[in-house]
C-alpha cells in the first residue's frame, strides 16, 4: 500500500516478501492516502520500476484508472515500458476509479455506469495501441470519452502485458471475461465471490475462451500482529475502511474519510477482514479463497509491522496452503 509507506520502504518490503516465499507484488495507485495519518502517496509507476529491479516475481498496479487523471495512451506507455524492462513479469490492472484519487484534475465526476463505460473504452484503446505497436503500425481512436491521434508506442515488448479488470459487480465481471485477460476483486462472502467468478466464466465463454486458463486475482486485506489486541489497534488506526459498510467511491478528501473512520468499531470488521494473532486463522481465510477458484492472492497486512508479518507468514502460513 503506497498510501502507508515511503517508496523506498515499499521497495524494500517487496524484496523482503520475496525472500520469505512470496512470488509477486501488487502496488496501489494513489494520488492521496485514504487517511491523513497514513501519510504517503507515491507514483506507482516509479515505484514498480524499482520493485522490478529488486525482485524477480510478477508486478503490476492494482489497480490504475486510465480515465481521469491519466489518458489511456499514457497508461499504455507506462505499462509497455515496464513490460519491456521486465519481460514476462508485468501485468496491467485497470479499474473504474474512486474520486479521492481521480477528482484532483478537476473533471466532472460521473456516476458508476459512466465510469465503467469509460473504463471499458480505455481498455479498448490500450489493447488497440498495444496490438498496433507490436505490429509496427500507427493506430488512432475516436470514442465517446477518448480521442487519440495516429500514433504507436515506440518502446513496446514483443508480447503485450496482460490486462486484468477490477470489479466487485457480476455484470462488469461478465463483460471483463469477454474483453480482458483476467479478473481482480477483493475478498468477501463466498456466495458473492462464487457469483462473480461464474459471471466472469460466462463472459470468457462468450468470447470463446476458457476462464480456467485466465488469472483470477484476489486482494486480501488482513491484520496480523503478535497479539489480538495489537492486531485490532492496527486495524482501527491504519485500515478502518475495512469496517465501513458503505461505498467510498465518491469521497474526495482524506480528511472527510477521517471523520467517517471515527465511527468504526472493532465489531465492524467481523466477516470483512480477519483481525488475529493466530496464523492458522489467516491461513484458513486464504485457503477459503483458493478453494473458491482464485489462483493468485495478494496479501495486505494493514499494520506497520511488515517485516515481522512477512517472516511469520513465510514460515507458518504459506507452506500450509493448497493450490
Amino acid at each position: 500500500m503506497l498510501e502507508q509507506f515511503p517508496p523506498s520502504d515499499a521497495v524494500a518490503f517487496a524484496a523482503a516478501a520475496e525472500r520469505h516465499g512470496f512470488s509477486g507484488t501488487m502496488a496501489t495507485d494513489p494520488f492521496q492516502p485514504w487517511l491523513p495519518r497514513l501519510g504517503q502517496a507515491s507514483h506507482v509507476w516509479s515505484v514498480l520500476g524499482a520493485v522490478g529491479a529488486a525482485t524477480r516475481g510478477d508486478l503490476g498496479p492494482g489497480v490504475t484508472t486510465p480515465t481521469f487523471r491519466m489518458h489511456p495512451a499514457v497508461v499504455a506507455q507506462a505499462s509497455a515500458t515496464l513490460a519491456s524492462m521486465y519481460p514476462g513479469r508485468h501485468w496491467l490492472g485497470i479499474g473504474s476509479g474512486e474520486a479521492i484519487n481521480e477528482h484532483v484534475v478537476g473533471a466532472y465526476w460521473p456516476e458508476p455506469p459512466d465510469r465503467i463505460a469509460r473504463m471499458f473504452e480505455a481498455v479498448e484503446l490500450i489493447k488497440k495501441l498495444f496490438a498496433g505497436s507490436i505490429a509496427g503500425r500507427d493506430v488512432r481512436h475516436a470514442g465517446p470519452s477518448f480521442k487519440m491521434e495516429s500514433t504507436r508506442l515506440w518502446t513496446m515488448p514483443k508480447t503485450a502485458p496482460e490486462i486484468y479488470i477490477a470489479t466487485a459487480g457480476p455484470v462488469t465481471a461478465r463483460r471483463a471475461g469477454r474483453v480482458a485477460d483476467g479478473l481482480i476483486t477483493q475478498s468477501g462472502p463466498s456466495e458473492r465471490l462464487e457469483v462473480l467468478l461464474a459471471r466472469f466464466a460466462d463472459g470468457a465463454r462468450d468470447g470463446g475462451r476458457d476462464a480456467a486458463t485466465m488469472p483470477r486475482v484476489l486482494q486480501l486485506h488482513l491484520s496480523w500482529a503478535e497479539t489480538d489486541e495489537e492486531a485490532m489497534r492496527n486495524a482501527l488506526a491504519e485500515w478502518p475502511i475495512a469496517g465501513m459498510r458503505f461505498g467510498r467511491g465518491d469521497i474526495r478528501s482524506p480528511f472527510e474519510l477521517e471523520q467517517l473512520a471515527r465511527t468504526v468499531r472493532p465489531e465492524d470488521f467481523a466477516g470483512r477482514m480477519v483481525v488475529s494473532a493466530d496464523p492458522d486463522q489467516h491461513r484458513a481465510e486464504i485457503q477459503r479463497h483458493l478453494d473458491l477458484g482464485f489462483d493468485r492472492i495478494y496479501l495486505h497486512n494493514v499494520g506497520r509491522n511488515q517485516l515481522e508479518w512477512l517472516e511469520v507468514f513465510g514460515r507458518e502460513v504459506l507452506p500450509g496452503l493448497r493450490p
